[in-house]
């Protein structure tokens, strides 16, 4: 771990070196990995676009955003709210237990919370904007073309794609499988379900419309 933290230059501070063993203990390898890679990448595009680390955002909040933004995906963060807002939460309760400032937590739960949140998060703070960033270039590839070059293979070697998608949407269908109720109307979760053929009898947006104004004047 160590030899990664300077390799990268990333923040080494009691709290990440915490936020790190807790990822690598909690989630599948292949999703730690990814979270790693969220946070390196949503740096590399914020210093892409002029933002330095410790002087326009703090790096630390930012690398635990991303290091815990899916821990909604553990055993440890499977709650009844959609994953997103689950593993936000267990974020706040770790950072809380760490002894965090209550405005330093709230970062963090909103960077989590948001981060599949389409036009969002990019008008928020930096710690925000770039947890968001780094999820999208990883998952989807957005804006790869920011990168230095050669630097997502640097990243990939140290931190290799173990699954494809990381595991994410096998991850995130188990848990809608089994609770239907992690996939509200609209969700990223809800759509990634949609997609992958699980039927969540939910009523079309016409249907919800009907229904909830039937017998009103």
């Amino acid at each position: 771990m160590g030899d990664t933290f300077a390799e990268f230059a990333m923040p080494d501070t009691d709290l990440t070196r915490a936020a790190y063993d807790l990822a690598f203990t909690a989630e599948q390898r292949a999703l730690a990995h990814h979270s790693v890679r969220v946070y390196l990448f949503g740096r590399a595009l914020g210093e892409a676009r002029g933002l330095r680390p410790g002087d326009a955002y703090d790096d630390e909040l930012l690398f635990v955003a991303c290091l815990l933004h899916d821990m909604g995906l553990t055993d440890e963060g499977d709650g009844d709210q959609r994953f997103e807002v689950d593993g936000a939460d267990v974020a706040a309760g770790f950072l809380d237990g760490q002894g965090v400032a209550p405005d330093r937590v709230r970062v963090v739960w909103e960077a989590i919370a948001l981060h599949t949140s389409v036009g969002i998060p990019q008008r928020m703070r930096p710690e925000i904007a770039l947890t968001s960033a780094g999820a999208g270039l990883d998952v989807a590839g957005l804006h790869a073309d920011r990168l230095p070059d050669g630097y997502a293979d640097r990243v990939h070697a140290a931190y290799p794609r173990l699954k494809k998608g990381s595991g994410l949407t096998h991850l995130v269908v188990d848990q809608i499988v089994r609770k239907p109720a992690k996939a509200p109307f609209g969700s990223l979760p809800y759509e990634i379900a949609r997609q992958s053929g699980v039927d969540l009898k939910v009523p079309s947006w016409a249907e919800q419309l009907e229904r909830a104004w039937s017998g009103v004047a």
